[in-house]
């Protein structure tokens, strides 16, 4: 995790002292459910919990000596406990322990980045709402195409935003389950209502059939939602960043008062937290591809998974955790400029309504072909030498001859065009 692209809370669930004290937390929840059941002494269980506590120094010191994590920290709890320790990690293997307590990590992580999501959706939503009405051009092909308003825009964000967060809470408890299954995952040692009873106290599910680790299916299931939800940040972060550019200036960054642009130039007022956004959401594409490599392992385990894991569960989480609170920050204070919009969508005067006259003509008995050559004919026109298009319809005798000067002024009505807008924001907020 980088500082810079990491929340303290974030970075703290994965630091190294709270993943010790995580594995702690299991290995006192197996011990417990063995103590209840008569398979340890019950003054076992209240040594272990009146003094088991853990040094993340003192494993790593421990670790270099025995070049193993699990029994350094193992190692570090008993000196603190003394021979009640023998009863800790008790029919267990190293990767009940780890897996589990990765479950734990991604629940808390989890909920971290399950906060941010709905953060950018209301705000998505308050802002959509705020400009529902406000129009401005759709573009296809980075071309102007039809009207459309600026909060229908963020609607379709918005919509996606809700996708992402049903796809989220179905990947998080799939990925976050422990197993206490032993080596090979076949309960040699321990009952399997063992592992039921430690991970319903632990508040995450359990794998009903395991090798020696949990399978790696249901992480990558969960980097990839990550991922899809940082590709749809950079979608909208690319499509505010177009918006900003100097030649269409609809929205720009908030920007402070004792804020620079660049070094060089002191008019400039870039894009760059939107930047910001798109350039991390690359690395989290990649540690989907990593996440999916991770699925095969040999027989019942090996760790060519360990130590990618160590580094793309906390970076995507952190990174994409950092990405949505900029991405809402960015959209709370972007600056929106409605006239602009207007400016921009009369640019071409009048092209933008060429559809809604097609229609009009065929819908009085003109041959499509024939009423697409008169309309596209005039457009061509105005791309080509300027002049405003409706002028150049309503001087047309072959379109006037059928179409009335109320019904092309109809076609070109702004209005008119953006008449289902409030059926298209009542039914998604609806739903």
């Amino acid at each position: 995790m980088i500082e810079r692209y990491s929340r303290p809370e974030m970075r703290v669930i994965w630091s190294d002292d709270r993943k010790y004290r995580y594995w702690l937390e299991v290995e006192l929840a197996v011990s417990e459910v063995l103590a209840e059941r008569g398979e340890i002494p019950r003054e076992a269980l209240d040594a272990l919990r009146a003094r088991a506590d853990v040094d993340a120094e003192r494993v790593a010191e421990i670790e270099r000596e025995v070049r193993h994590d699990v029994i350094a920290f193992l190692t570090t709890v008993a000196e603190r406990v003394g021979p009640e320790a023998r009863w800790l990690h008790y029919g267990m293997t190293s990767s009940d322990v780890l897996d589990t307590a990765l479950a734990l990590q991604i629940r808390d992580a989890g909920a971290l980045v399950r906060g941010g999501v709905e953060r950018v959706i209301e705000t998505l939503r308050r802002r959509a709402l705020e400009f529902r009405h406000t129009p401005c051009v759709g573009r296809t092909h980075g071309v102007h195409a039809e009207p459309m308003t600026f909060g229908l825009k963020l609607l379709v964000f918005y919509a996606e935003m809700c996708r992402n967060r049903e796809r989220l809470d179905r990947a998080l408890p799939e990925a976050a389950v422990g197993k206490i299954s032993g080596a090979v995952g076949t309960f040699a040692h321990l009952d399997p209502a063992v592992e039921e009873s430690v991970c319903r106290r632990l508040g995450i599910g359990f794998e009903r059939a395991a090798t020696q680790v949990v399978q790696r299916d249901r992480h990558a299931a969960l980097i990839g939602v990550l991922a899809l939800i940082a590709s749809s940040l950079d979608k909208f972060a690319v499509e505010m960043r177009h918006l900003a550019r100097t030649e269409v200036r609809e929205v720009e960054e908030e920007f402070g008062s004792g804020q620079k642009g660049s070094s060089a130039m002191p008019h400039k007022r870039n894009p760059w937290r939107l930047e910001n956004v798109s350039g991390l959401s690359r690395v989290i594409r990649g540690y989907a591809v990593a996440a999916l490599e991770n699925m095969a392992l040999w027989h019942e385990r090996d760790i060519s998974n360990s130590s990618v894991e160590r580094m793309i569960f906390p970076d995507a989480m952190a990174t994409l955790d950092f990405m949505l609170q900029r991405f809402a920050d960015l959209m709370d204070t972007l600056v929106v400029r409605p006239e602009r919009m207007r400016e921009n969508l009369e640019l071409t005067r009048g092209l933008a309504f060429s559809g809604s006259l097609l229609l009009a003509l065929t819908g009085k008995g003109l041959a499509r072909e024939e009423a697409y050559a008169l309309v596209q004919g005039h457009a061509m026109e105005v791309w080509e030498r300027g002049g405003d298009y409706r002028e150049r319809v309503l001087s047309d005798a072959r379109i006037t001859e059928v179409l009335s000067k109320e019904e092309i002024e109809r076609a070109f009505s702004l209005e008119r065009a953006l008449r289902n807008v409030d059926a298209i924001f009542e039914r998604t907020l609806e739903e």
